[in-house]
Order: C-alpha cells, then structure tokens, then sequence
C-alpha cells in the first residue's frame, strides 16, 4: 500500500495496481475511526483481495463508508466481501455503508436483497452528513439522505 497523501485530518492510501481492472483508495476522515474507501473498476473474484486488503487496513475504524461511484462491476465474491465485514463491523459495535450505487452494480445488489441490509446513501457527502448517535449506531438509515430501496 502506497500513501497517496495527507491533507488537514485527512490521510489517503492507495490499494491496487492504477493499470489493473480494480482498485481501492482508503481514506481517513475527520474522526480517526471514519474511513471512506473508493472503489474504481471491476470488482470480481480476481480482484476482491484488494478490496479484502483495504477493508482490513483499518481494524480500529467504527465506519466505512464505501463509495462506488466509479465501480463499473460487482460479482457474488464482491458482495460476499462486503457482507461479511458488515457483519463483523456490527459484531463490534461499528457500521459499514454504501454510497453512489449505479447501474449495473445498483441493480445487482437489488436483485440480490442485499440492497436492503445496507445503508445506501446518493454519495459520499451525504454518508457522512451528521446524524443523531442514536441512528450512527445502526438501524434504517433517515429517508432524507439514504435512497429506499426501489419496488418494482
């Protein structure tokens, strides 16, 4: 992992090769315990160990908040990931979000159910809005800033 560099209280990292399918920049936020990852590319069973890397990077973070504006692809092993460390983050008392879904990924995890087990923001800005403790904490996400899942 290569720093990407540091500004303010904010500290970037860098997962993955820039000429490969898929890659992940981690980046710590305000509080020391917010991380935000952005992915970029195809997450599939041939790159989701960079995504498995980032996620453990940051053992001591209470929320991630992965952005997936620029993700163009996600399979089963992409999900699974994500699953099971919303599922360890909750274990201990943490969160792990979702922002800027898109097609076809948006629709993958709607297919799937998954779509509703997370809190899905718009974007990145509006993940990490403030909010009361008590809806940090867990539980739906206010309809203002998450988008419902959809109904067909």
């Amino acid at each position: 992992m290569e720093a990407a560099g540091r500004t303010g209280a904010r500290a970037a990292a860098r997962v993955g090769d820039t000429d490969a399918r898929f890659a992940v920049e981690i980046e710590t936020r305000e509080g020391p315990h917010d991380v935000v990852l952005t992915l970029h590319g195809e997450l599939d069973q041939d790159t989701v160990d960079a995504l498995r890397d980032a996620l453990s990077a940051r053992p001591d973070a209470r929320r991630i908040v992965v952005d997936c504006s620029g993700l163009r692809f996600c399979d089963s092993s992409g999900l699974n990931v994500l699953l099971r460390t919303r599922m360890r983050m909750r274990e201990r008392g943490g969160r792990l979000d979702l922002a800027g879904l898109r097609p076809p990924v948006d629709r993958m995890f709607e297919i799937t159910g998954a779509r509703s087990v997370f809190r899905v923001y718009e974007d990145v800005a509006a993940a990490l809005s403030p909010e009361p403790d008590d809806e940090r904490a867990g539980g739906p996400a206010p309809a203002s800033r998450a988008r419902s899942p959809r109904r067909s």
